[in-house]
């Protein structure tokens, strides 16, 4: 189907918004060109404002917004830096993380010891840590990590099913006499590896560590994505791409706005199923909450995000610091509430425990 010319605008700026890493789904783009045709726009304003509802622009990058609805529709774009610039223009950097504010909510009674609903905007210089944890998830985690069956068939001297195909060609090539019948069997392929990392202040001694952690399993696992948890919810995958860890953690420092302040998880894990695209990212994938659960406020809106998290993942582990006690047992009526969706409550005090779970999720089914 070919769409009129008159739109190419629109689905262009859609475009140009995803390029920018702005969280646009195929869904925002057909709404925001039946909103436009609703309207019937009297001048670009209208237009602006559609496309910001629409497409659900945090406030702290509305800046970023601005510039491409001026370079797509009003054809204004930023000047090239002069020629003595360019050096020092290559050598910045600019967040590239996905950053979705929560609002703060109104209920003030405390469900977590140490937890707050205040947001604390900061950032966090992240230096060395627990290296041989780091090294051992290097190591170990390309054989470890689960994996799950493909579609795709590959040959196997004892597999399910004769490989028809190749057993036919050979016969052709023998002119109709059968030697031997070939077989197949299904691929299989890692599964996505998802982590939810909690960087309110009562896990202000463990994220960092924690993101160590995570660029490792960024590097070494074919799939995974990272996103934290906070007074917002941020995608930091992309941060942590760099095979040069601290060239990596210090774009994740950069990312990251809202380190050691509220607890808001409910809000943030609500925030990340609202999104198709990152909702997509849990379907199938073993996801791992690293946070002590500490949340504030009623918990009705944590449990309900979770049920619906573990409904769509092949396993929902969380590890608190607090399980470090053998006889620890969860207090808080959002993780007593969780507990029979949650496939394993475990040990998260340490990088050497969160790393030895990792590595044994694929035994513990």
């Amino acid at each position: 189907m070919t769409l009129p010319r008159a739109l190419d605008p629109f689905v262009g700026f859609a475009q140009a918004l995803r390029g920018a890493r702005f969280a646009i789904s195929p869904d925002q783009t057909v709404d925001f060109i039946t909103s436009i045709g609703i309207l019937g726009p009297r001048d670009m304003t209208d237009i602006y404002r559609s496309g910001r509802a629409l497409f659900s622009i945090p406030p702290e990058r509305v800046n970023e917004y601005d510039a491409i609805f001026r370079a797509v529709f009003l054809d204004q774009v930023i000047q090239a830096p002069a020629d003595g610039d360019e050096e020092d223009d290559l050598e910045a950097y600019e967040p590239t993380s996905e950053s979705t504010e929560i609002e703060a909510a109104d209920d003030e009674s405390e469900v977590g010891a140490e937890a707050t609903t205040v947001e604390r905007l900061g950032q966090r210089y992240l230096g060395r840590g627990s290296e041989e944890a780091v090294q051992r998830l290097i190591r170990e985690a390309s054989g470890a990590l689960p994996r799950r069956t493909s579609y795709r068939r590959q040959q196997s001297k004892s597999g399910d099913r004769i490989d028809m195909r190749r057993t036919l060609r050979d016969v052709a090539k023998r002119e109709g006499e059968v030697f031997k019948l070939f077989q197949s069997k299904r691929k299989t392929r890692q599964r996505r590896v998802l982590l939810l990392i909690d960087v309110s202040g009562s896990m202000k001694e463990r994220s960092e560590e924690l993101l160590r952690l995570a660029h490792a399993v960024v590097q070494t696992a074919d799939h995974a994505e990272v996103f934290t948890l906070g007074t917002r919810l941020t995608r930091i995958t992309t941060a942590l791409r760099p095979t040069d860890r601290g060239q990596a953690l210090a774009r994740v420092a950069q990312s990251i706005s809202d380190f050691d302040g509220g607890t808001r998880i409910g809000d943030a894990l609500a925030a990340f199923l609202s999104v198709p695209r990152y909702a997509g990212f849990a379907r199938g994938a073993a996801v791992v909450v690293l946070s002590d659960g500490l949340e504030t406020g009623t918990p009705d809106v944590m449990i309900d995000a979770v049920r619906r998290l573990s409904r769509s993942a092949w396993r929902l582990d969380w590890l608190t610091p607090l399980a470090h006690d053998p006889d620890y047992t969860p207090a808080t009526q959002g993780l007593v509430a969780i507990l029979p969706v949650l496939d394993h409550l475990g040990d998260g005090n340490s990088a050497a425990a969160v790393t030895d779970h990792i590595l044994t999720m694929a035994r513990r089914i």
